[in-house]
């Protein structure tokens, strides 16, 4: 009785050893993923703050040592992130009315930014999307499938509310993204592709000091885990919404920063302040009007 009575009390401590370890390492996990919010936060008013004094400043930068910034978009809203679905890789899959408004707004927000190329996922969504940011810079758009969305295999297609409520598969790969079914990329295997994509672009001189690489959410949290050193299995901890922009600024005498994290275009957020103009006198222009 005493030997089964101690074997229950080593199970239970070792259980609540167990349980306390993987406490500690989520709690870790949180709080290096606020401790990156933060340093980017900090990061952002150290770029934007001489945007503020100088319009020039970012066309200057393109002119200034070998420094880079890299524009990381994810598309636009679809029908499918309304309805909560997954839609991997299957093609067809394009942006709604409202995708295309956060597009266009994006594209507004972005025309301060002397974007020098613009590299997008041949997926319809993305490549929508970057057509509408393309428009004010003339630039011609070039298709990496390395910037595709996650392969999900099985999944594809299916609701990701019904898979977290009834697929143990899915609960655990949401879990645990570094190992998946066959047939499902694993978030290691997803960075690894885009990572080697976006340096392959990098090294062609033509790419420019301010490209743009128009993808998909996954994409962009895979890549800004890398530029800040977060493991791959914890990048699903951000946060990317539609139509939004990550910056990554990489100087070869540092390390790379990035600047911000899923950005939205609300008004003002980027664009530098215009001086206020001298008032027009009203009476007179109304005056003006009615001899009109």
């Amino acid at each position: 009785m005493c030997i089964s009575g101690r074997s229950i009390l080593l199970d239970l401590i070792d259980a609540i050893r167990g349980y306390l370890r993987r406490l500690t390492s989520v709690v870790r996990g949180w709080i290096a993923v606020l401790w990156i919010y933060l340093s980017v936060g900090w990061h952002f008013c150290q770029w934007r703050i001489p945007l503020c004094f100088r319009q020039s400043y970012l066309v200057e930068r393109t002119h200034t040592g070998m420094k880079q910034t890299l524009l990381l978009i994810r598309h636009g809203q679809t029908f499918w992130n309304v309805e909560h679905r997954l839609p991997g890789q299957i093609p067809g899959v394009a942006l709604n009315d409202t995708g295309r408004q956060q597009a266009a707004r994006l594209a507004d927000a972005l025309t301060v930014i002397p974007i020098s190329a613009i590299v997008s996922s041949p997926l319809e969504r993305a490549r929508d999307t970057a057509e509408i940011i393309a428009q004010p810079h003339k630039l011609e758009i070039q298709f990496e499938p390395d910037l595709m969305d996650i392969e999900l295999g099985q999944w594809t297609g299916q609701s990701f509310d019904e898979l977290s409520k009834n697929d143990p598969a899915w609960k655990a790969f949401v879990k645990d993204p570094t190992v998946g079914p066959d047939g499902v990329e694993t978030f290691p295997q997803v960075q690894e592709r885009a990572v080697a994509a976006v340096e392959r672009w990098l090294k062609q001189e033509s790419i420019g000091a301010y490209p743009a690489f128009v993808t998909h959410a996954d994409i962009v949290k895979l890549l800004v885990a890398y530029y800040t050193g977060l493991e791959a299995r914890r990048a699903g901890s951000f946060l990317i919404d539609n139509a939004s922009v990550s910056l990554v600024e990489l100087d070869p005498e540092r390390r790379s920063r990035v600047l911000a994290i899923s950005w939205s275009p609300q008004p003002g957020w980027l664009k530098p302040p215009i001086p206020e103009l001298e008032k027009p006198n009203v009476e007179g222009q109304a005056e003006g009007e009615q001899k009109a």
